[in-house]
């Protein structure tokens, strides 16, 4: 009893902590009062960034973190129903063209990060994925690279794909959006559905663990989440608070690594972020009207769907947008899931050959 004591008092943060959460909650809801996309994360990222540089006595809440990340995978989980798939049948040459941009967009961001950033081979590697920011930060950090180069690399996609999105659409296709809420309410789950989320985000991770999955925490809470809602067991998503306070956690956490950094090294990196971004947007239109002229599809859908932002906000803006929820979440998710589950044999397999093609010959004198 009294380890178990221990273990609960070890999960309660400090003042400093407490002060780095508040700070993110603060910002967070000044961020989604602003119409920043994905404000409950990228807010308390930024506030909790300005107070590391500010020198505030902050400290993350690093001991939340792992239980809150299961929370983000039974979320992206929740996108994987029947009707999608069924819906995703229809777009065969979408999925086929997927693969080769994935890989043409992280060969010419990797290339941003390692020849103009001067990134180690690692972090620019992880920093150059079009995958999840929570994903490849775990990958990243697991593998070495810089975990704060990282996050800053994938907050700055995030955020300036989003953006860019919504001015194309307006703009140059002419499309405008809808109010959409976010989330789902706390009343809409019945008792099961409590159940069986909560059951996936507790026995995912123990399950992505002995299945070795890649990102534990998220791929398997993901992978029993999708089960669940393709068996037709459970409708819903997580209930939008808990998506809240998770992605207040893991922003607040994100900001705080940036502590004794300085404003000169965060204002470069995100430098290198944008130019990446901006390169990633531009393979996105480049494969988007290529797939609009052999299928004839939208290229307001198409482009939606290539768009190298995250799965939720694509979804939300393919709501707000008018456009075919099922092919843009889809898209999305097998995106997400093909960068989740290569990135790290693909890294290892690259690591391998730069190791050997360095290996110089030893002299004979």
């Amino acid at each position: 009893m009294d380890d178990v004591v221990m273990y609960l008092r070890g999960l309660v943060p400090g003042r400093r902590a407490v002060l780095a959460l508040a700070i993110g909650a603060v910002s967070g809801w000044i961020a989604a009062l602003a119409g920043m996309p994905l404000p409950w994360m990228l807010g308390p990222m930024i506030g909790n960034t300005l107070a590391a540089i500010l020198s505030l006595p902050i400290r993350g809440p690093d001991r939340l973190r792992p239980l809150v990340i299961p929370v983000i995978g039974v979320m992206l989980g929740s996108a994987m129903t029947p009707e999608m798939f069924d819906a995703a049948g229809r777009y065969a040459t979408s999925f086929a063209l997927l693969l080769p941009f994935l890989g043409v967009t992280a060969f010419v961001s990797y290339a941003i990060y390692r020849r103009v950033g001067r990134y180690d081979p690692v972090t620019a590697f992880f920093s150059a994925m079009p995958g999840g920011l929570n994903d490849m930060l775990i990958l990243g950090g697991a593998a070495g690279g810089n975990e704060k180069r990282i996050a800053l690399a994938h907050a700055a996609r995030v955020l300036l794909v989003i953006l860019f999105v919504v001015l194309f659409y307006g703009y140059a296709l002419d499309v405008s959006s809808i109010e959409v809420a976010r989330g789902t309410a706390a009343s809409a789950l019945t008792p099961l559905d409590w159940a069986l989320l909560a059951g996936a985000a507790i026995a995912g991770v123990p399950l992505g663990r002995a299945l070795r999955l890649p990102a534990p925490q998220i791929t398997g809470p993901m992978a029993l989440s999708g089960a669940l809602h393709l068996a037709g067991l459970v409708t819903v998503a997580p209930p939008g608070f808990l998506i809240v306070i998770a992605q207040v956690v893991i922003g607040t956490v994100i900001g705080c690594r940036f502590i004794g950094v300085s404003a000169r090294q965060i204002g470069r990196d995100l430098s290198l972020g944008a130019l990446s971004s901006v390169a990633m947007i531009a393979v996105a239109v480049g494969f988007a009207a290529l797939l609009t002229a052999i299928t004839g599809l939208p290229l307001s859908l198409s482009f939606l769907g290539y768009s190298p932002g995250g799965l939720t906000e694509m979804s939300l803006l393919a709501l707000a947008m008018g456009q075919d929820v099922a092919y843009v979440s889809v898209l999305h998710l097998v995106r997400i899931m093909l960068v989740i589950f290569a990135a790290q044999p693909v890294f290892k397999a690259t690591r391998r050959k730069d190791q050997s093609g360095t290996k110089a010959p030893r002299s004979g004198s």
